[in-house]
């Protein structure tokens, strides 16, 4: 299936997955919003044998075709001995690009504009050299706690992996619905398998080219907006890359998620192991919890979700 959408087509349909104003026009939270106490009661009650699967690659620290710029890790303290007693220690330094394609990392909604504007309207203006001073990291210092749901693409499609370049479609997430028996709905963390990692691991980081990412196809925003999810996450980064239709917008599922519905995005989120526990259990839910770094006026955070069952 391919669709090709105009320029045109494409902002009308941003416009049409708007959440601009639905909880006010000082809201910051966006999406997060659909997540209550009451549904995060309902998440706990998910919990029956606790155990807990990692949804996060380890912190890269050297330079791949997919990770140009690693995680800088320095020891500062190297448990020399030199107290009388023979107390010692160890400490390190790290720092972290948390965007791009090689760490497990949240977006805040401060992260991607569209015509100038982030979530709720906000002007790029209010993002400056001191960072992001509306929609920032820092609104999710309460953690994400909620149901998760796992798509798994792979699955569905009899593959070991959703080759890049190849999109995902509306028919794609209800055919897992079906065949998982678990349905998306308010308040839900949605994780979308497409094995991109099994592919890494089997070929390679250049197996991914730069140019060229599995994920949804932005047929898909409408379907997400109405299902009323609070979070979206991937394996990739959501969007499929090349768009394949002409339309000179840099990632639609960015702009209609982050900017227009006020969802955060999990890029890189590393699924296999979840993948595999759900097959095994049978189950596609689960107690899903993030908590970012407190970084007031910053652009996302490095992540460790865990799904818990």
């Amino acid at each position: 299936m391919a669709l090709t959408y105009t320029t045109e087509q494409v902002a009308a349909l941003l416009e049409r997955v708007s959440n601009w104003g639905r909880w006010g026009k000082d809201d910051q939270r966006g999406a997060l919003n659909f997540i209550t106490d009451a549904k995060r009661a309902a998440a706990a009650r998910l919990v029956s044998t606790g155990e807990a699967v990692s949804l996060s690659l380890p912190l890269a620290t050297q330079p791949a075709r997919d990770n140009p710029r690693p995680v800088t890790h320095l020891m500062i303290r190297s448990g020399i001995v030199g107290h009388p007693l023979g107390s010692s220690g160890a400490a390190d330094y790290f720092a972290i690009e948390p965007h791009g394609l090689a760490t497990t990392h949240l977006d805040a909604l401060c992260h991607h504009l569209w015509r100038g504007r982030m979530y709720n309207g906000f002007d790029m203006s209010e993002i400056d050299f001191q960072g992001a001073h509306k929609c920032a990291i820092d609104v999710c210092r309460q953690g994400i706690v909620s149901r998760g749901v796992l798509f798994d693409l792979p699955k569905i499609r009899g593959v070991e992996w959703i080759e890049p370049g190849d999109a995902i479609y509306p028919e794609d997430l209800e055919a897992a619905e079906r065949d998982h028996r678990v349905s998306a709905g308010e308040g839900d963390v949605l994780l979308v398998r497409t094995g991109r990692f099994k592919l890494r691991r089997v070929k390679g980081s250049g197996a991914i080219a730069l140019g060229a990412m599995p994920g949804l196809h932005a047929s898909c925003l409408e379907w997400l907006h109405a299902r009323r999810i609070a979070v979206l996450g991937s394996d990739a980064i959501s969007d499929v890359l090349p768009l394949g239709y002409d339309a000179p917008l840099a990632m639609p599922i960015h702009t209609g998620t982050l900017v227009m519905m006020g969802v955060h995005l999990i890029d890189n989120a590393e699924l296999e192991l979840l993948a595999q526990r759900c097959a095994q259990l049978g189950r596609y839910e689960f107690m899903f919890s993030l908590l970012p770094l407190v970084l007031e006026r910053g652009t996302g955070s490095p992540a460790n979700p865990v799904a818990l069952f």
